[in-house]
């Protein structure tokens, strides 16, 4: 076997995070997307020694639970990995890949293993609230489209002009402004020689509100009059109501959305959705759980793990928003969030007092140096880190505090495999947890663990 190699497998099993497997001799062959029972045709990208990697060419046999896909985009967007399993197929096959992941070390404190299962989302369609969608062309100098990278291309751009997981408002934005740029006769930019003038286009829309936050990001190479594009928007019939119009300029290189400057074109830049009764402030480019419904469930089932808070001081590292933090708080003594982003921290603050809480502080500052200047000694601790995990050198800091109680929400459970295995050595044992389904199709799933205390 060597790269660049043509062969052909049949898919054994789907292992975290999306990745189809195929035996070959002593080795194993990774493909993204592959569903367990599937013959491709694929070709050899990787070569290792013992895990190769490979992108499918064609699929030759589906599996016995696929269905025809029910987006005319797929597979060639690279938003989604599973239109072609049902839903409930879907919530086996991650359910099945958090647990075989997770279940060896969880044993190590529990043998008996308490996972209970995962939690669906209430929308398996149109549950994105905020879609970033992408300049380009479909084929090199081709006409101008918008939408999202064709699958393993840097460059090409798939028109999607009927995406499964975001609502009508959301694609009639998209039409309307595709349409102004092609009519204004100036170019998308370039990747390659950092030239042209539309990049991006940044959609928002609250699922509890029907707010929308529409925000056109371009670079400063050209000034057209945007005048008419305003108008236009706020002339489309939508069900939901545009909240605010905005015009980003990002000059830099890289092919993501970069905040150099943010004009407000019309209304506001902020808009606002509504979750477990509180209602959050949310601006272009602050963090916010993306299916808001699906989120709803998510925090419920943090609530829930959490237990009781009465008189409990609560330290909410990783907060955010402050979402978190503020669903917690009126059960709670008092609970202090910390986050690196000033951004996100002037938000949580904000949507605090919107909400009137006045039991919650946030702190903006890195968890691994924060925690060592926080003068309260907390009962029970929230952790809700980046993809990558908490920072090696915070874990002995956090264990240090010595709570009863913990609950670790992660978005990438390699990450929460690895900080689980030094929380139990370090005398936590796992009292329960589950996935959560908050990105239907996707390859992406949460996981939420319990954690107690059983030695010192």
């Amino acid at each position: 076997m060597k790269r660049g190699e043509i062969c052909e497998g049949t898919v054994v099993r789907t292992d975290y995070p999306g990745m189809g497997i195929i035996p070959e001799g002593d080795r194993e062959i990774q493909i993204r997307g592959a569903i367990a029972g599937e013959k491709l045709r694929f070709r050899i990208t990787k070569l290792r020694s013992k895990k190769c990697t490979g992108e499918t060419l064609e699929i030759l046999e589906r599996a016995a639970a696929e269905t025809a896909s029910d987006c005319p985009h797929f597979p060639g967007c690279g938003g989604c990995l599973y239109r072609t399993l049902p839903y409930e197929s879907q919530l086996e096959l991650k359910a099945n890949q958090i647990h075989a992941l997770l279940k060896p070390v969880v044993i190590e404190s529990n043998p008996s293993d308490p996972y209970e299962g995962i939690l669906r989302s209430p929308r398996e369609t149109a549950y994105r609230n905020k879609m970033e969608f992408t300049f380009g062309d479909e084929e090199k100098n081709g006409p101008m489209t918008l939408g999202m990278h064709r699958t393993g291309s840097f460059y090409d751009i798939v028109n999607t002009s009927a995406c499964r997981i975001v609502d009508a408002d959301i694609l009639a934005v998209r039409m309307l402004v595709l349409s102004f740029a092609i009519e204004s006769g100036l170019p998308h930019f370039h990747r390659v020689n950092h030239e042209g003038y539309f990049r991006h286009l940044l959609v928002r829309k609250a699922a509890a509100t029907g707010e929308i936050l529409v925000d056109l990001v371009t670079t400063s190479q050209a000034r057209p009059d945007l005048e008419p594009l305003v108008r236009s928007l706020l002339d489309l019939p939508l069900e939901g109501k545009i909240a605010g119009i905005l015009h980003t300029i990002n000059d830099g290189v890289a092919d993501t959305i970069h905040n150099d400057r943010t004009d407000i074109l019309w209304g506001k830049d902020s808009f606002s959705e509504k979750l477990l009764s509180l209602t959050f402030k949310i601006s272009p480019f602050s963090f916010f759980q993306t299916n808001s419904k699906g989120a709803e469930v998510l925090y419920s089932r943090v609530r829930d793990y959490i237990g009781e808070t009465k008189d409990k001081v609560i330290f909410d590292l990783y907060s955010g928003t402050g979402t978190i933090a503020q669903i917690l708080s009126p059960v709670a003594k008092h609970v202090t969030g910390v986050e690196i982003m000033p951004e996100a921290v002037e938000a949580a603050k904000e949507n605090a007092r919107l909400n009137g809480l006045g039991n919650c502080d946030f702190i903006c500052g890195d968890v691994l140096k924060a925690v060592d200047e926080l003068s309260e000694k907390p009962d029970l601790i929230v952790l809700d880190p980046p993809r990558e995990g908490i920072h090696p050198k915070a874990l002995p800091k956090i264990i240090g505090f010595g709570v009863s109680r913990m609950v670790y929400i992660s978005c990438k459970a390699t990450s929460l495999k690895r900080d689980l295995e030094v929380l139990q050595k370090a005398g936590y044992r796992v009292e329960k947890y589950c996935a959560a389904d908050l990105f239907p199709a996707t390859g992406h799933v949460e996981t939420v663990v319990l954690m107690s205390r059983v030695k010192e």
